[in-house]
């Protein structure tokens, strides 16, 4: 198929226009490695292929771009890339990145998941649930979120210390408390249990359990 122009684009790509009226938005980087230029005659196949390089390549660069600012689960980047450049070179890029060995499921869940503990202060279904979330396996954050997990009346008492005892004197303040920790992930049953350790807590008679958002 004839080339009939090529115009360059932001970011790094150019714009093949063809005989037919059809275009191809490509990496200019193999546009000048394949000497592509107006006049030239490629074969439609070559054109395929020039296609899924390009995809490839961006992906791959895209890949390294992101996992400079934040660690991935593999799925999670896989995920992010194929918004831009597909599906089949978002999983190329994934494995090359896998095999580079900047991608590690099992260290990801392990470190996500002592964060979301100790400075999120989820709940073991909490953080299972955004390990989940993340892409990770459920075997696999299941595993994380039982290493680092904590009693949970004793994690609810110590963030109820810090964030919540002064309030526990109103309703308002009961009430917002109890919706904190529920919104965290612990469950109702415990969460009274430590209140009730608080002389200046007053149990309500219509004090109801709170749907729990994340679920």
């Amino acid at each position: 198929m004839l080339i009939t122009a090529i115009e360059p684009r932001k970011r790094g790509f150019s714009v093949l226009y063809f005989e037919d009226d059809s275009s191809l938005r490509i990496l200019t980087e193999i546009v000048l490695t394949e000497n592509l230029r107006p006049g030239r005659d490629i074969p439609e196949e070559e054109i395929e292929e020039l296609f899924k390089r390009s995809r490839a390549k961006r992906a791959g660069e895209k890949a390294l771009t992101l996992l400079e600012y934040r660690s991935y689960s593999k799925k999670e980047l896989e995920d992010r890339l194929s918004r831009e450049s597909g599906r089949e070179a978002a999983k190329e890029a994934a494995d090359r990145m896998e095999e580079l060995g900047l991608l590690d499921d099992e260290d990801y869940a392990r470190r996500l998941a002592e964060d979301l503990f100790t400075r999120k202060g989820f709940s073991k279904s909490r953080v299972r649930q955004e390990l989940c979330r993340r892409g990770l396996e459920k075997e696999l954050a299941e595993s994380a979120a039982e290493e680092f997990s904590r009693p949970p009346v004793e994690a609810i008492r110590e963030i109820v210390e810090r964030k919540y005892a002064r309030y526990l004197g109103d309703e308002k303040g009961r009430r917002r408390a109890i919706a904190a920790l529920q919104r965290l992930g612990y469950r109702y049953e415990d969460i009274r249990v430590v209140l009730r350790e608080y002389p200046e807590y007053t149990e309500d008679k219509d004090e109801e359990e709170c749907p729990v958002p994340w679920e």
